[in-house]
């Protein structure tokens, strides 16, 4: 019995190395085909409110974000931004000067296209307009915003959203939960064996919120914020 289980067990650790070395060269060829996986962006667009008054116009916002990539078309990250809403209406204003932050998810249409298994001869064959298809992208994550509202109510109107089951916000800065919606393309420019070093991206993100404080009034329709923004990113760690 011992010598068939000393057998055994060189079979089983043989087959263990085995797949460790193989696990290791598929690694390594993925490596020499993809070799950017992490980069870092910044940008700044409009930023819209859809709250209980009338949005004011466009204003501004601004965000930084960095990306870990899965495969050149999934990837991971996390974002943040600062902006301005506001709106106005029923003898009323209010101005919001938020903070927020999200981990999020994209996939992008590259992941579901027939591609060569070496990503090194798509990213130098590739056509403009393949290449572009293959980064635009959807997405959505989680995280936090933190009120910075200032408000001005006529009475009457706060009367009325009372006696409708709602209520005036005593915290102007308190920390919320959102869910941030993503569509988008990254605009890769330049050709290398690694991938592009660099990329201009295009994004619009839908932003809900769940309890119904961008604007300090609360009641049954929920808060709601977009944001349109042109930035652009750069891959950190390319291979020479």
């Amino acid at each position: 019995m011992r010598p068939l289980r000393n057998r055994f067990l060189q079979l089983k650790e043989k087959l263990v190395l085995t797949f460790i070395g193989l696990f290791c060269m598929s690694i390594g060829t993925a490596s020499a085909q993809f070799s950017r996986p992490f980069s870092v962006g910044a940008g700044a667009g409009a930023t819209f409110g859809l709250t209980d008054l009338t949005n004011d116009g466009a204003k501004f916002g601004f965000y930084g974000e960095a990306d870990y990539l899965i495969t050149p078309f999934i990837s991971v990250g996390l974002h943040g931004e600062k902006g301005k809403l506001a709106g106005n209406g029923y003898n009323s204003e209010f101005e919001n000067s938020y903070y927020a932050a999200n981990v999020n998810g994209k996939v992008r249409i590259g992941q579901f296209l027939r591609r060569p298994d070496n990503y090194s001869y798509y990213t130098l064959q590739a056509n403009t307009f393949s290449r572009i298809l293959s980064n635009v992208y959807v997405g959505a994550g989680a995280g936090a915003l933190k009120n910075r509202i200032k408000r001005q109510l006529d009475p009457l109107y706060a009367s009325s959203i009372i006696d409708r089951g709602g209520e005036i916000a005593e915290d102007r800065s308190g920390i919320h939960f959102i869910i941030p919606l993503n569509i988008g393309v990254d605009i890769p420019f330049g050709r290398t064996l690694y991938g592009p070093q660099w990329a201009i991206n295009v994004n619009y993100q839908h932003t809900l919120t769940t309890n119904d404080n961008l604007d300090g009034i609360i009641n049954s329709n929920k808060d709601q914020y977009g944001f349109i923004s042109l930035g652009v990113k750069y891959a950190l760690f390319s291979r020479k």
